[in-house]
């Protein structure tokens, strides 16, 4: 009888080892499971805010090429053929986020669209040094933001409207290091009490900054000289190439 417990307790002594890998093993397939349903949401939401943006813009150019046709066929032909890169540089991106180098190239194929519509009414200016140009962040994340600033502050600016792009990179010790993008217009600024025009846009930048960029923050500046858009991103090493 002695014996028969002996080898039971050994027994045990061998099992439970086995046992508790076992359940440690699935508990870790449990969580990775879990890690990849919540990345599979996150890219679905992700696709559903594009989705939200990209028919919008394209329908804003398209009217734009089309205020051109009788006017300068020729110059509707070019601008045409400038909408075919845009588009075909947003279906062909390597996935949902991209360098700022490559956004910024973007916004200004874009803001050619819209300088030859609007003639002098609206002018661009850039600014983004080469340091920052290394960032990732999601793909056409300023596009809602520069639209907002020419539909809806600069040209409503009489005497010529004016939208400025602006990066730059700010390290702190105790914070880390921040990537700054500022889109600012001259326009007569946000009206008060009332619903704000682009307001889907906005939401939609928010909402892929929490899903992609956390820590990340989008603040708006308005007066009676213009308003600017700030996104602040934190920089990670993962998040640079």
């Amino acid at each position: 009888m002695i014996g028969v417990v002996i080898a039971g307790i050994w027994g045990l002594a061998f099992v439970s080892p086995h046992v508790a890998e076992q359940a440690q093993r699935r508990a870790l397939e449990t969580e990775q499971l879990r890690f990849e349903a919540e990345q599979l949401r996150v890219s679905s939401e992700m696709a559903r805010l594009r989705s939200q943006l990209e028919p919008h813009f394209l329908l804003n150019t398209l009217n734009t090429i089309a205020g051109l046709v009788t006017q300068d066929p020729r110059e509707a032909r070019r601008l045409l053929g400038c909408l075919g890169d845009l588009l075909r540089d947003s279906l062909q991106g390597d996935g949902e986020m991209q360098t700022l180098d490559k956004e910024v190239t973007w916004l200004r194929r874009y803001a050619e669209i819209l300088e030859s519509r609007h003639g002098d009414a609206i002018r661009f200016e850039w600014d983004v040094p080469a340091d920052a140009g290394g960032v990732l962040l999601p793909q056409l994340l300023l596009q809602p933001l520069l639209e907002n600033a020419v539909q809806h502050g600069a040209l409503c600016r009489a005497g010529g409207g004016r939208v400025a792009v602006r990066a730059k990179l700010l390290r702190g010790a105790g914070a880390g290091t921040k990537l700054v993008c500022t889109v600012t217009d001259n326009g007569p600024g946000l009206p008060t009490g009332e619903p704000r025009s682009g307001a889907l846009g906005l939401h939609a930048v928010r909402r892929r900054l929490e899903l992609r960029c956390p820590g990340s923050a989008l603040r708006l500046r308005s007066s009676s000289e213009g308003t600017s858009a700030v996104i602040e991103v934190p920089v990670t090493a993962e998040g640079t190439v």
